[in-house]
């Protein structure tokens, strides 16, 4: 047995919770760049005809006990100067990229629904004024939180045509809600929904968390029957993290131990997951269920083919050789600081990246892979090869021991993780991570 089957073989018996795989390189593999890169430069020869636009708004009323998000409690007074420095930026970048088309477009954070409605208003005219972008003609979605979805932030959103909110419950039990430092009410929550409903957004999403102190799948299905209850068009379910410098971090560590947790959260995903399906909603990736194929918003959209525009303090930008941002951090002195030095930029340097990741062909090829096989729908062989001029299997052998190891099915058509690859996502990540980006997340000093 060769040393890679052992370690394909390996993550059945491993843990199954290893880290969220949702972008590679991971932000922690970014540094500070040795030539800062001119954003006219980088995006020279990247196509620009269906463009993610991502606008990140670092601000939060509280900040949960299980966040590691680039979020700031203390937004007061730094709104205006923000959405300042954020009017800049946008002018900058899109002077820099010469001709271009915005596909679709999302508002996350932090809390986009923390600012006022009028300075909602004024966020998207500002997105409208500098890039053409707006959600009257482009899907674009919203992320919001059950104390701040009032009926005037949301009568905003959807005046200028938000098409989907994804609302950030993570339990509708507020015994579970407080054991993962997150203070709120059933009755905020059911407020915040109705309110929702009311407003008549098209796609409503339901974010919930499993694997808070306690919880058991019969608990967390209490949840799944309350978020059924509203019709969601989508749901994201995500396990519990305790991230060093959160607030469950700061208490002392796991809930449990390690072991009995991770056979925990995956007895609840696996319970939840049934009910769902049950309900009549499609499983696209371990964490998101759709309610019909139909209720998918927009045109499609390839994140591990097509490029993505972040503007704001700690939002990302794909190309397909250079991933960059703003610095990142999680403690809240450290934020501060990195908000404050995107506010005080100036257009120069607004134009130009300076801190990041270059992706080697190598890298390139595990993004794209990886972008892929853990979405339900697999990777195509096919795709793969007309994108590298190569054959998947000659570059990434391992891939096929994933499908001895029962983790995956593999034919011509695709590579495609079984059910026990699926709920394993966050142990195939990372497994598929090169060295040397391992080693600089290994690395990295967080703040």
């Amino acid at each position: 047995m060769s040393t890679v089957m052992s370690t394909a073989a390996a993550l059945l018996a491993g843990p199954v919770y290893g880290g969220y795989q949702y972008a590679y390189p991971h932000k922690t593999a970014y540094r500070p760049l040795l030539r800062p890169v001119p954003l006219r430069e980088a995006w020279a020869e990247e196509p620009k005809d269906g463009l993610f636009l991502y606008v990140h708004v670092p601000f939060c009323a509280m900040r949960c006990g299980f966040c590691n998000l680039f979020t700031l409690t203390r937004g007061e007074g730094r709104v205006a100067p923000y959405l300042d420095a954020l009017r800049l930026q946008a002018e900058t970048v899109a002077d820099s990229l010469g001709r271009f088309r915005v596909a679709r477009m999302a508002l996350g954070g932090g809390t986009p629904t923390f600012l006022e409605p009028a300075d909602l208003d004024r966020l998207f005219a500002d997105l409208r004024d500098t890039f053409g972008a707006t959600p009257l003609e482009l899907p674009a979605s919203v992320e919001t939180a059950p104390g701040t979805s009032t009926p005037e932030r949301l009568a905003v959103l959807r005046a200028h045509g938000v098409e989907r909110v994804s609302i950030g419950v993570e339990s509708f039990r507020d015994d579970e809600a407080r054991a993962m430092g997150r203070p709120q009410s059933r009755g905020s929550v059911d407020a915040a929904l109705g309110a929702i409903r009311d407003a008549g957004f098209p796609v409503l999403n339901i974010d919930l968390i499993y694997g808070a102190a306690g919880q058991t799948p019969a608990s967390f299905l209490e949840s799944i029957e309350a978020a059924l209850a509203w019709e969601p068009e989508e749901l994201f379910l995500y396990p519990l993290y305790v991230r060093p410098l959160t607030g469950l971090g700061r208490r002392g560590g796991a809930v449990e131990d390690d072991r009995a947790w991770d056979a925990r959260r995956l007895a609840i995903s696996r319970a939840a997951r049934d009910r769902l399906r049950a309900a009549g909603y499609q499983q696209v990736s371990m964490r998101m269920f759709r309610r019909a194929p139909e209720a998918a918003w927009g045109p499609a959209y390839d994140c591990a083919r097509d490029g993505m525009v972040g503007l704001g303090a700690g939002a990302r930008s794909y190309t397909a050789a250079l991933h960059y941002a703003t610095a990142y951090a999680v403690g809240q002195p450290g934020v501060a600081a990195i908000v404050a030095d995107y506010i005080a930029r100036d257009a120069q340097r607004h134009g130009r990246a300076d801190y990041g990741a270059w992706l080697d062909a190598e890298d390139q090829r595990r993004r794209f892979v990886l972008m892929h096989l853990l979405q339900a729908a697999g990777l195509s062989p096919r795709a793969y090869a007309e994108r590298f001029g190569t054959r998947l299997l000659d570059d990434l052998p391992e891939l096929a021991d994933l499908a001895e190891a029962g983790l995956a099915t593999l034919d011509a058509e695709g590579l495609r993780l079984t059910e026990a690859g699926l709920e394993r996502s966050d142990a195939v990540g990372p497994w598929l991570q090169t060295a040397g980006v391992r080693e600089r997340m290994r690395a990295y000093a967080l703040r």
